[in-house]
This record gives structure tokens, sequence and C-alpha cells, in this order.
């Protein structure tokens, strides 16, 4: 089981330690993620 991931992880980190190739996390309007955004953000604008 995997943990939870910290709020101060960036994306680009995410993808290299969980093996994903980049580009996995994408917006809601299907365009790629930046990969200096934070799971903080991400997960603040998927709550609204």
């Amino acid at each position: 089981m995997v943990r939870k991931t910290r709020s101060d992880c960036t994306v680009g980190s995410f993808e290299k330690t969980r093996g994903l190739p980049s580009g996995t996390l994408r917006n809601r309007n299907g365009r790629d993620t930046r990969s200096d955004k934070k799971i903080r953000t991400i997960r603040k604008e998927a709550s609204k």
C-alpha cells in the first residue's frame, strides 16, 4: 500500500518517484499539468 502523497510535492517529482511517464497528470481541459505545480493546488482545484 502506498502512502498519501505530500501536498508540497511537485507534479514532476511525483511522476518521477512513481515511475510514471511525463504528462500523465492532466488538467481538466486535457492539457498536461506543469511539472512545477504542487499537489496541494491540484487537490484544491479538484474540490471545487
